[in-house]
């Protein structure tokens, strides 16, 4: 898994992504239009967006209509309309995924859902700057076109705006932060704990709990050896003090029956059956 550092920078990028799509969404400069007059009161520029159609006169007075009528606009631009607020609804998304997923929070559950989050998050930036490339590219071909086959003035024509640019510049960044946050994979499960930095508190914390069970039971082990070698010890002693004990009694026995005056009875009684035959 990526490191916090890393991670917080896919943040950063996909929530300047964010905001420049929302931002790009709202201006009215997607088509500009430069004119130049000499009356006071003729436009200098003309420009239209997604929901409304501005005019900016060499007076100062900038004055904008919006566009009511969902019908009459060309195709591409209600699709524009449509997949620029689904992209920054999607990317919405994923910065509240994206947060959970983050190694340096402490909600979003355990080392593992939060890769798990950190990829679902990559995927939905992914997929916003999907809905901003796409339509913003079809705008400008239709602009584009527009400008090169049509035979009016070039005056009366349209180019594309300021607020392309921010649209291409905000899919790139969701982009870039998609995939490094998709590059947050978890690995597979392994019995061995790997050693964890302070920076990850839930890792560092398991970490720290696998190491004290590890010298409990390596503290259990030692403490039952002992006790073996305690009790092996002791029964040793215990039967290398019983035949001392027993010799004692046998060299006594072997001393009455040695002296003449304490022989057995079978004994005594066949040195009288000898004297009287003699």
């Amino acid at each position: 898994m990526l490191s916090a550092a890393i991670q917080i920078l896919a943040f950063a990028l996909a929530l300047l992504g964010v905001l420049g799509a929302t931002v790009a969404t709202l201006l009215p400069n997607w088509k500009v239009s430069v004119n130049g007059w000499s009356s006071i009161m003729t436009p200098i520029s003309q420009m239209q967006g997604l929901w409304m159609d501005c005019v900016w006169y060499s007076s100062g007075v900038f004055s904008c209509t919006m566009k009511n009528s969902v019908l009459s606009l060309p195709a591409y631009l209600q699709t524009t309309r449509a997949a620029m607020v689904l992209s920054c609804m999607v990317a919405s998304f994923g910065l509240c995924l994206a947060s959970l997923g983050l190694k340096c929070t402490r909600w979003g559950g355990s080392h593992r859902a939060k890769g798990h989050t950190a990829i679902a998050a990559g995927g939905c930036f992914i997929l916003a700057s999907f809905l901003c490339l796409v339509p913003a590219s079809w705008f400008t071909k239709e602009v584009i076109t527009t400008f090169l086959t049509t035979d009016l003035p070039d005056s009366f024509k349209y180019q594309p705006g300021g607020a392309l640019c921010i649209t291409f510049i905000s899919a790139g960044f969701l982009l870039a932060g998609g995939v490094i946050f998709c590059l947050s994979c978890p690995g597979k499960r392994t019995t061995r704990t790997d050693y964890a930095s302070p920076v990850d508190p839930d890792r560092f914390l398991l970490y720290q709990e696998e190491q004290r069970r590890r010298e409990l039971q390596t503290e259990c082990k030692h403490l039952k050896n002992r006790q073996n070698k305690t009790v092996q010890l002791q029964m040793d002693e215990v039967k290398q003090e019983e035949p001392p004990q027993e010799k004692p009694a046998q060299d006594q026995k072997q001393k009455i029956y040695s002296s003449p005056s304490k022989l057995p009875p079978k004994d005594i009684k066949d040195s009288y059956s000898l004297q009287e035959y003699v």
